[in-house]
């Protein structure tokens, strides 16, 4: 098992509220739809069909899921042709979720 050491003399010296930031980018993860939207762009960008059939979940459901991520900055939306193509606003937020992901397979 690999731990990692936390410098907590300096941890200690922050407000807490600097962290509230990641508390509300983790709220708006904490959805198995949200985590499965996010390893699906992780891959590239998506149409709302294409994240529906990957899903296996209702376009409604992923367009609720979609406009929490979207308000969060997690995703952003282009219009293509008739249809809307969504990708990562930001790659960490992947990293974040895929390692999440294989260390809960891990248990």
């Amino acid at each position: 098992m690999l731990y990692v050491h936390v410098n907590t003399a300096s941890s200690a010296e922050k407000p807490l509220q600097a962290v509230h930031p990641a508390s509300e980018l983790l709220r708006a993860l904490a959805s198995p739809v949200r985590l499965g939207i996010v390893r699906e762009l992780s891959g590239g960008d998506k149409r709302v069909h294409e994240l529906v059939a990957a899903l296996k979940v209702s376009q409604p459901l992923v367009s609720q899921h979609l406009r929490v991520q979207r308000a969060s900055r997690i995703v952003a939306g282009r219009r293509v042709a008739r249809e809307m193509e969504y990708f990562l606003v930001d790659d960490h937020v992947a990293h974040i979720v895929l390692d999440a992901i294989r260390h809960a397979a891990e248990n």
